[in-house]
């Protein structure tokens, strides 16, 4: 080989070498510059200013607003049933019918009665009339005509208590289609088609009025001045919401206090009525009861799912302008259902993170998620 040609050789290799020098150089130089870590992605709420209402929880059982069982007012044999098992009815709909021919043949036969006492009566007016014109000319002496006189007054009685027992046929005989009182929803059949019922007692299905419907819950004694200092304020709200229900809590308004406290529970009874027009409460359910019964005015609160605690006391993760996450110590005050006061360490406006905060520290980076 020449000298001319090992020159270039060399002078290649050194120059790949000079390449490859740079270019670990430059590499290890970046991989050396700290990395920022990715942005946490969080969920936040606004902390507020505003009066936040206090509130008593419990358990509460939801009851018709009335219920009944239909009867029937009169004896007799069951003809039909003009209902649907669990239906909603509306006061006046049919819900049964009795065989009526037994007091229709009672009405006929009041009927008749009536019609031949009036025909007695208008005898008696007649025979009163004549013996009248004959005591003034002394055909007929004052004994006879005191006689005929009185037989008009007994006419007169008598269609009057036979129509009496008309109008009774007519009504029960009215009796034997029997209507709802009011609305609401009808249970099962307690007899059918063919059974025979007594007037006043043996039932035929049971109706509960559900709309309205109300929403009974016990309360402890020293509970009872918080209640009536709300009511001294106005209506009082109370919320009913189902166990596993995820929508908004139903609405209602307290409207029953008992006049006393059960001496052996030391618990006193209330009762809120709800509309129910979605039917969404059911007689006999159970449902978890708030109610509202001290405010404070002008109070900072927060979603409760935002206050944190450490071995250090309670504190919350502000969302900074810039990004970052700040770990801010808080005094915590009253919680609601859903809210929470804060009296001190946080001012209205400012960011919170409500969701994603096992992943943060102080200093973290964050984003906001849309979802």
């Amino acid at each position: 080989m020449s000298l001319k040609k090992f020159l270039l050789i060399v002078i290649v290799l050194a120059a790949v070498a000079a390449a490859v020098f740079w270019f670990e150089h430059h590499h290890n130089a970046a991989d050396s510059k700290p990395k920022t870590p990715p942005a946490v992605p969080v969920k936040i709420a606004v902390a507020t200013r505003s009066d936040v209402d206090l509130s008593l929880k419990q358990v509460g059982s939801v009851e018709a607003y009335s219920t009944v069982t239909v009867t029937s007012q009169v004896d007799g044999q069951i003809k039909s049933l003009a209902f649907v098992p669990g239906a909603h009815v509306r006061k006046g709909d049919l819900i049964a019918q009795i065989d009526p021919r037994p007091l229709q043949a009672q009405l006929d036969e009041a009927r008749g009665t009536v019609a031949r006492d009036q025909a007695n009566l208008v005898k008696a007016k007649a025979d009163s009339a004549r013996y009248t014109a004959m005591l003034a000319k002394g055909f007929v002496s004052r004994a006879d005509f005191d006689t005929f006189k009185a037989n008009l007054g007994v006419a007169a009685a008598t269609l009057q208590s036979d129509r009496a027992a008309q109008e009774l046929a007519q009504t029960q005989l009215g009796f034997t289609r029997i209507y709802a009182p009011f609305d609401g929803v009808l249970g099962a059949p307690l007899v059918y088609p063919g059974a025979v019922v007594s007037a006043n007692s043996t039932g035929i299905v049971v109706l509960n009025q559900i709309e309205p419907i109300w929403v009974a819950f016990a309360l402890p004694q020293d509970s009872l001045p918080a209640v009536r200092q709300a009511q001294a304020r106005g209506v009082v709200n109370v919320l009913a919401q189902m166990d596993g229900d995820k929508s908004k809590p139903i609405s209602g308004t307290l409207e029953f206090v008992n006049n006393a406290v059960d001496t052996t529970t030391s618990t006193i009874t209330l009762k809120a009525r709800f509309d129910n027009t979605d039917d969404r409460l059911t007689p006999g359910q159970f449902v978890n009861v708030t109610l509202p019964t001290t405010r404070i005015a002008n109070a900072i609160s927060v979603p409760v799912v935002a206050l944190q605690n450490s071995s250090t006391g309670a504190f919350v993760f502000v969302l900074k302008a810039d990004g970052t996450i700040e770990q801010r110590p808080v005094t915590p005050g009253t919680a609601t259902a859903d809210r929470q006061v804060i009296d001190k360490g946080l001012a209205a406006g400012e960011q919170v993170v409500v969701d994603g905060q096992m992943q943060l520290v102080n200093g973290s980076h964050a984003r906001v998620s849309a979802n």
